[in-house]
């Protein structure tokens, strides 16, 4: 095993005196995160000056008993040649599946570059999302009130069930919508309910939208041929960044003699459920950042703020795996026939892509999760 030159998001060095409780917040802050390695005997500048003992009973405990819920980790150690004590220890810490992991004195931490924080209320917010114990899209949107609500979009989702809600006494329609999580008891949209129903929910939610931008060449630095941007109820956000989607790619022809000749392309579906599954998972308590369509001249991309929920892995999205970071979301557009919640959605964009001999890619990258489709 290499030793690490120097700390870096997934590396930090430790000496062997540190204090057991120091050792359960860096475990703590790596397993919130994607993981990491602690490095027992080395101290900030990379010097090996070893450890005098064993230390893994400490750590195993450490993980059993000072880090909540309790969490596996790998400990092993390497001779270091030409040191008193000779030998430094790396105590390996994978990405947790029970996150948010806090200590056993209720602190969570994160890892941010070369150092571990105190988790803000809003990475907390995050942390809870992925486990699946808060879901943001059936709290109150803030500042948001019953008029910004379509009352026509409504009255159309509950025709689907036969309640002929515009006729419906004040009372009821308000009971309809609290039992439906549109809007809370205290009478005020949820954000699920704005995002779906909204006139304007981007006042409300600014991080509601779709932008697309496309671009003549293969690179974000090419020259933009193209950009809008999409608002309103997700429904209409989705309609519209297809119809832009369609007239923006490009259909690839094959000169066969004389002729010119189509070549086979997606079919229209295939940009409708990545547009679903985009506005349907993504993480709604990140500010300030929309979901971002970029099309290229080889490629299309799929940008939704928030990574994948604690127990999805890249590995497990091609064979039908369903997970819902915004059930209400799932619920309601399901019910407006935009989805299924069985998860076929992606198996079958990648059944799509094989079918072409076109490239598909899933990508977390940073606080990002991406689809890349091959043109």
């Amino acid at each position: 095993m290499n030793i690490p030159k120097t700390e870096n998001q997934h590396i930090e060095f430790k000496q062997e005196e540190v204090s057991s409780q120091s050792l359960a917040e860096e475990v703590v802050a790596f397993a919130n995160g994607e993981g990491g390695e602690i490095w027992l005997g080395i101290d900030d500048n990379g010097k090996a000056i070893g450890i005098s003992r064993s230390y893994e009973e400490d750590i195993m405990n450490i993980c059993r008993t000072t880090v909540i819920p309790p969490i596996q980790s790998e400990y092993e150690e390497i001779t270091v040649e030409g040191e008193k004590h000779n030998k430094i220890a790396c105590i390996k810490i994978n990405k947790g599946i029970d996150r948010p992991y806090y200590t056993s004195r209720n602190k969570y931490y994160i890892r941010v570059g070369t150092a571990k924080r105190t988790a803000s209320r809003e990475e907390l917010i995050r942390l809870f999302q992925a486990s699946g114990l808060f879901h943001y899209d059936i709290v109150e949107a803030a500042g948001s009130q019953l008029k910004d609500l379509n009352q026509s979009a409504i009255a159309d989702y509950f025709s689907r069930y036969k309640i002929d809600y515009i006729h419906e006494d004040e009372s009821e329609r308000l009971r309809l919508l609290w039992a439906s999580d549109i809007s809370s008891e205290q009478q005020i949209p949820t954000v699920g309910g704005l995002l779906v129903f909204g006139i304007t929910p981007e006042r409300h939610l600014p991080q509601s939208g779709i932008s697309l931008a496309v671009f003549n060449g293969d690179k974000i630095g090419s020259e933009l041929r193209d950009k809008k941007t999409f608002y309103s109820g997700l429904p209409l956000q989705i309609d519209n960044a297809l119809a832009a989607i369609k007239a923006n790619i490009l259909i690839p022809s094959d000169i066969q003699g004389a002729k010119r000749i189509e070549v086979p392309s997606y079919p229209e579906k295939v940009f409708r459920e990545l547009l679903v599954n985009a506005v349907v998972h993504r993480n709604y308590s990140i500010i300030g950042s929309q979901i971002r369509v970029f099309i290229f001249a080889d490629r299309i991309e799929f940008i939704s703020p928030g990574l994948l929920p604690n127990t999805v892995t890249i590995e497990k999205l091609t064979t039908g795996t369903s997970f819902s970071r915004n059930p209400l979301l799932v619920k309601l557009m399901e019910n407006l026939g935009y989805m299924d919640k069985l998860g076929r959605g992606l198996p079958m964009v990648y059944q799509e892509s094989v079918k072409l001999d076109r490239t598909l890619a899933f990508e977390n990258d940073g606080e990002n999760f991406k689809v890349i489709l091959g043109l």
